[in-house]
């Protein structure tokens, strides 16, 4: 018989919750370079203020869908009518702040992307390009925000961005695996560090 496998805290106290325990398994902390993804990911975030990740990524498919994918470009160039669709769309969190930042964020990232080349780099930049291996010994190890994501949150406010405070940018950086804050028991601690 196998043993179990052992997983960082936060989600180890929520063994039967299905959704956060394939997001640890899966995508929490994979380092990530797909402009795309990452507007996703950084959306999703922002959306998350105020709000538990649990709730977000129970509405993440109403994102996609009511966000179409996520296209970066055509999110860019919505409108009135579009920001009033969303508004009424029960499928994502119907916040006039959260949805006026997604379609602003959108427009930001592609003046990043004509004066940059990619969002990715832009991002990975505040970590030289390589993801930040913490390997806390618990979760009370794992910082709320560090330097890296005060200065990647005011870059990005100073772009236009909004809803990217030091401590949501954290989060993106751990989401999106600009940083490995796995514990060192959990199991996808090592299988990162071996990537």
């Amino acid at each position: 018989m196998t043993a179990p496998l052992t997983r960082c805290a936060w989600v180890r106290n929520r063994p039967d919750d299905d959704i956060m325990v394939r997001y640890h398994d899966e995508e929490w902390g994979v380092p990530l370079h797909d402009d795309q993804r990452l507007f996703e990911l950084l959306t999703l975030e922002g959306a998350q203020a105020g709000l538990s990740w649990d709730t977000i990524l129970k509405r993440r498919e109403g994102y996609r869908r009511a966000f179409e994918g996520f296209d970066i470009a055509r999110i860019a160039a919505y409108g009135t009518t579009d920001a009033e669709r969303l508004l009424s769309d029960t499928g994502i969190i119907r916040n006039r702040a959260k949805v006026a930042a997604t379609i602003g964020n959108a427009q930001a990232t592609l003046e990043v992307q004509r004066e940059l080349g990619s969002l990715d780099a832009y991002l990975w930049g505040f970590v030289d390009g390589q993801a930040v291996v913490n390997g806390p010994e618990s979760m009370s190890d794992v910082p709320a925000k560090t330097p890296a994501s005060e200065a990647m949150s005011k870059a990005l406010l100073k772009r236009g961005f909004r809803f990217v405070g030091p401590t949501i940018v954290y989060a993106f950086m751990q989401s999106a695996g600009l940083v490995n804050d796995h514990t060192r028991d959990c199991f996808r601690y090592g299988e990162l560090v071996g990537k």
